[in-house]
């Protein structure tokens, strides 16, 4: 429910090049899926064919007087199937659907991808924002310090020391100020690139990421074991390469059966273009082959062979993305739900850490103590307030995470038929 997260994901589709790059190459499998149909039927051809010949006039038994020149017109087509008699077709149709299925799922696996890294650095630069803020308030909360500590020098109550401490403490955190704003940028480059934005006319407001601004953690519905398998791309991917792994073991089993093709030919021919398309022009010839291939130095069970082999490997690569797809939940599982007992517990050190700084203070203040006190307990403090950015910050990104993890809403479903 972030309005700037959602143009920036909106973004993606029609310009990120890597997503478009994995689109066509679907539609390239797709169009194999045609390519491979085709088989199903006969391949038809026509001719229109005009020859002149000349004949030797002094070749043997040649009549004295007879013609030398001719004409030959044919008008003719062909026609060549080949039935599917043994499955072979059949089985190549089915390893190019699935194979298209497959590529279909890898554009989903690229786009998931890019819409999860879009929100994880999106969440990052806000965690860096609030940062900034943090590091802006304690910069001048510093000045005021330093300020403090010049007049106590000048009133003969303060030390060089102090003095010295103070703009030491100030300048560090200026630096760590400098640093944020550098890893900002780095982050709102990336979020440009995956947008394919023009990187020096792009820049995103600050927006800290803190409670003021009601932005909640998601609350995301896991459901059962067999609805996560539903709901990753890439486990979609590897079941549909393994359906054209077996497709294969088809089409290599098929060539230890007899190719068999029918053919026929049919049209018209004539010396004489007035007399083309009379009936006594008129030829046609019909035919079938069947050819067995007797010998081939064990070729063919070698290549059976390795198609068993692909299937096998595929089949355990697709085991293997199940059960990678179960770790990366319990994983992001297991960070949300101990991420959010730390950050309860930070939130304690940041209060406790807060009321030292402010005794600390006012102890300087009335003379008590020295301000190496005061400084090491408003570094305790900053170290702890942006130890709790981190972690709320990193809670984002996990769940972002979960919800890549759980298929980003996309399911099996969603697969060209």
């Amino acid at each position: 429910h972030d309005p700037q997260l959602n143009q920036l994901e909106d973004l993606i589709a029609p310009a990120n090049q890597s997503l478009r790059a994995a689109a066509e190459n679907y539609l390239a499998a797709r169009d194999q899926v045609t390519v491979a149909r085709a088989s199903f039927y006969p391949t038809l051809s026509a001719g229109l064919g005009v020859t002149r010949e000349r004949a030797s006039a002094n070749r043997p038994l040649t009549p004295a007087g007879s013609l030398t020149d001719s004409y030959d017109f044919q008008l003719a087509g062909q026609a060549s199937w080949e039935p599917d008699f043994w499955g072979r077709i059949r089985r190549t149709v089915e390893a190019a659907r699935e194979s298209a299925q497959a590529s279909a799922a890898d554009v989903a696996i690229v786009d998931l991808s890019l819409h999860a890294e879009m929100a994880s650095d999106y969440f990052q630069l806000r965690g860096l924002d609030s940062e900034s803020k943090l590091l802006k308030a304690t910069v001048a909360d510093l000045e005021r310090q330093l300020d403090l500590t010049q007049r106590l020098l000048a009133g003969g109550i303060g030390t060089d020391v102090d003095v010295a401490q103070a703009r030491t403490q100030l300048e560090t955190v200026r630096a760590q100020l400098i640093d944020v704003g550098v890893a900002r940028a780095q982050y709102e480059h990336a979020i440009g690139t995956i947008a394919n934005l023009k990187l020096s006319d792009f820049s995103i407001p600050p927006s800290p990421l803190d409670e003021s601004n009601d932005l909640l953690l998601p609350k995301v519905p896991i459901g059962v074991p067999s609805q996560l398998l539903e709901r990753r791309p890439d486990i979609a991917a590897a079941e549909r390469l393994t359906a054209a792994a077996n497709a294969q073991i088809g089409i290599a089993v098929s060539a230890f059966y007899p190719t068999i093709t029918l053919g026929g030919t049919g049209g018209f021919e004539s010396m004489n273009p007035g007399t083309l398309l009379q009936g006594p022009s008129a030829l046609w010839s019909l035919g079938g082959q069947a050819t067995e291939l007797l010998f081939d130095a064990g070729q063919r069970h070698a290549l059976t062979s390795h198609a068993r082999h692909v299937y096998e490997a595929q089949a355990a690569a697709y085991r293997g993305t199940i059960f990678q797809a179960f770790n990366d939940v319990e994983d992001q599982l297991s960070s949300l739900r101990i991420l959010e007992q730390e950050s309860t517990v930070e939130d304690r050190a940041v209060a406790s850490a807060q009321h030292s700084f402010d005794l600390s203070n006012q102890r300087y203040k009335g003379g008590v103590t020295s301000y190496l006190e005061v400084l090491t307990s408003e570094s305790t403090l900053i170290q702890n307030q942006r130890t709790a950015i981190d972690l709320r910050t990193r809670q984002f990104v996990s769940s972002v995470g979960l919800v890549r993890s759980l298929g980003g809403g996309w399911d099996t479903t969603q697969l060209p038929k």
